[in-house]
């Protein structure tokens, strides 16, 4: 799942415009089931943490980066910015 979750954070972003974002619900909506998403959200965080790591995301909140693993409420993954 852990993969599948990575896959889906940088699908969904390759749709999307450079700079654009996404929500962490939208990729748990795209692997989860219809009822049950929700689960997933912690996981997806995880992932994005993952991919932060690689260097691949960022993750913001209120358009600045946080660090996915400390922020309080809402955040947003989008392509790491150059």
């Amino acid at each position: 799942m852990t993969d599948d979750l990575e896959a889906a954070v940088l699908r969904l972003l390759a749709q999307r415009a450079p700079g654009a974002t996404i929500c962490p619900s939208e990729v748990a909506r795209d692997v989860g089931p219809a009822e049950g998403w929700r689960e997933l959200m912690g996981p997806v965080r995880e992932a994005a943490g993952r991919l932060v790591e690689r260097g691949e995301v960022e993750v913001t909140q209120g358009g600045e980066v946080v660090d996915v693993a400390t922020a309080r409420g809402p955040v947003r993954i989008r392509r790491k910015q150059d």
